[in-house]
């Protein structure tokens, strides 16, 4: 496979790249996964509650580049967690670092490959919403793509989700009301919103928060909803939440750096743990 990560990638070459990454990951472990989950900036810890891991780093997938975002160690983990086989990402891909939407969403596609019908993803955003504080958890209800990008141009791959896919309910209604029920069940308090995906790397301007916010978004992040978009056309039940790490800019006077998602993220990160892990362990079987 070349190893240029920006070269197009349509729908219709994704069944076998797939192929491929399923055999690689066959290849260390057969452990099949129920659900998987993506772990953004920072929230990597979840990944120390895993038992019998096996962990491949992005490099060793066909195909795949190291990770090179803060904060994203960059491995595809298979392990499981509180008794149930998980698949998580231990960081993600992204636009921003010069890689088609093609390769972006192939972990999550893989991760339903290997047996995961539920996908769980997770992300470091600033807030829109004046009342979400930093540190404020937020379960996605639906989203706003203002990437410019979508995985699914170019000629279809029929046998993985039809060409035209609806959108209604691309945030699993239901799994929304179970990670509300997890959070009630840990004390952790969550709220429910929008959230925009960008495509950085920049931060916003504060013309652009107000924009964004005045279309009705709570949150804004540079990931995500390409993901959702896939999980959607390849048939996966999808949740998320997100972790609201500042205010957004233009709010308090002060420049945003990633340094500050990073120290959010470790702070916030065992809250949103707790609340993954129940989430996890009181989901019916398929």
């Amino acid at each position: 496979m070349s190893t240029d990560h920006a070269l197009p990638i349509h729908p219709s070459d994704l069944p076998a790249r797939l192929d491929a990454l399923e055999a690689a990951v066959r290849h260390r472990t057969s452990l099949v996964p129920r659900v998987g989950i993506v772990l953004g900036s920072g929230l990597g810890g979840l990944a120390d509650g895993l038992v019998g891991t096996t962990a491949i780093p992005f490099a060793e997938l066909p195909g795949w580049p190291a990770a090179s975002a803060p904060g994203h160690a960059g491995r595809l983990l298979l392990g499981e967690l509180d008794g149930v086989p998980v698949a998580m990402l231990q960081g993600r891909l992204h636009a921003y670092e010069g890689h088609h939407p093609g390769l972006v969403v192939q972990p999550v596609l893989l991760m339903g490959r290997l047996g995961a019908g539920t996908i769980v993803l997770t992300n470091a955003a600033g807030g829109l919403n004046p009342s979400f504080g930093a540190g404020t958890l937020m379960v996605i209800a639906d989203h706003i793509n203002m990437t410019g990008l979508t995985p699914l141009l170019g000629p279809n791959a029929d046998a993985i989700g039809p060409r035209f896919p609806d959108q209604t309910e691309t945030w699993t209604p239901a799994l929304r009301a179970r990670l509300h029920a997890a959070g009630e069940a840990e004390d952790v308090p969550l709220e429910e919103g929008v959230y925009v995906g960008l495509l950085g790397p920049t931060y916003e301007t504060p013309a652009e928060v107000r924009m964004l916010r005045g279309w009705g978004g709570d949150a804004v992040g540079m990931s995500t909803v390409l993901e959702a978009i896939a999980a959607r056309w390849a048939g996966l039940r999808a949740a998320g939440v997100s972790l609201v790490t500042n205010p957004g800019a233009g709010y308090v006077g002060e420049p945003l750096s990633h340094e500050e998602v990073l120290q959010a993220g470790s702070e916030a990160g065992p809250r949103l743990a707790r609340v993954i892990r129940r989430f996890v362990r009181e989901l019916p079987a398929d």
